[in-house]
């Protein structure tokens, strides 16, 4: 396979790793949270698109969208419930973090009472004929991957500088307080992003679908934490940054498993994040937050 070929298919599997980070990345800009069930979640929204389009015959838009909604629902559901006292209360970031890992493993064991451990086919639902582009064959999968990351993060870039409620975001993630003080109601606001954060992993459950066609109780696992070392890597916290961490660790993935070896993609993509982080903590695009004293 080409070196061209190669970055393509980098920068596809790069943006399902940029659509989950853009989720990590807007639940800890509000709340400075690490949600590590953010992973599961994008299995639960693989598994409402199993049903309805494999059990209940629904065509795929319409799979598609109750993936979406459902998946949103279920995040605000679990800041509801499992988040939101811990943050009223200003418990210590750990009780979060050991919350977080609870809130994950209790879905994934759900998953497995449900449906079975073992993963579950899924037929092709996006058309495999490939488009040539500069002479090269690119699936359909590929590209409609990559164009629909790319119109993701500029609506959410959109949705967060030029709407009410991204005004609102903006300003709880700044000062909480201050915000409550200006008359944002900061539960709803934050509500909202566990739900744009879930409705993103939703959608980047369809295109893991879509390029490897198989689901499990699994699957977030491990997607779920690259997206959170590509969150990391281009700056947690930054929409910008967690697209450019998600292409790099795409790329660099792709590229180790084509001219290396394909059992020590994990070990280089992990030990780019150890170099980048030793010479800038904050992550490519991160920004360095002084304390007021």
């Amino acid at each position: 396979m080409s070196l061209f070929s190669q970055i393509i298919n980098g920068l596809s599997v790069g943006s399902i790793y940029a659509l989950v980070a853009l989720g990590y990345s807007m639940v800890y800009g509000i709340v400075k949270l690490i949600n590590f069930a953010h992973g599961e979640l994008i299995m639960l929204g693989a598994y409402v698109v199993y049903v309805t389009l494999m059990l209940a015959g629904m065509p795929l838009w319409i799979c598609v969208i109750l993936a979406v909604v459902l998946t949103a629902i279920a995040g605000m559901l679990t800041e509801r419930l499992a988040y939101r006292r811990l943050l009223d209360a200003g418990a210590p970031r750990i009780s979060l973090l050991i919350t977080a890992l609870g809130v994950s493993m209790l879905l994934q064991n759900l998953a497995q009472i449900i449906f079975g451990s073992s993963a579950k086919a899924m037929p092709s639902i996006i058309p495999s004929d490939p488009v040539n582009f500069l002479g090269t064959p690119i699936s359909m999968v590929t590209v409609i991957t990559i164009l629909t990351t790319i119109v993701m993060m500029v609506a959410l870039t959109a949705l967060i500088n030029k709407t009410k409620i991204g005004k609102a975001i903006r300003a709880v993630s700044e000062d909480a307080d201050a915000a409550k003080l200006m008359g944002i109601h900061t539960g709803r606001t934050v509500a909202f992003t566990f739900a744009v954060g879930s409705a993103l992993a939703a959608i980047a459950a369809v295109l893991y679908i879509a390029t490897y066609r198989q689901i499990s109780p699994f699957m977030g696992s491990m997607l779920g934490l690259k997206a959170f070392v590509a969150a990391v890597l281009g700056g947690i916290g930054s929409i910008p940054g967690a697209m450019a961490g998600g292409f790099i660790m795409g790329v660099v993935e792709s590229l180790t498993k084509g001219y290396i070896s394909s059992t020590m993609a994990d070990a280089v993509v992990f030990g780019i994040l150890i170099i980048v982080l030793l010479f800038k903590p904050t992550g490519i695009m991160g920004k360095n937050l002084s304390e007021k004293v």
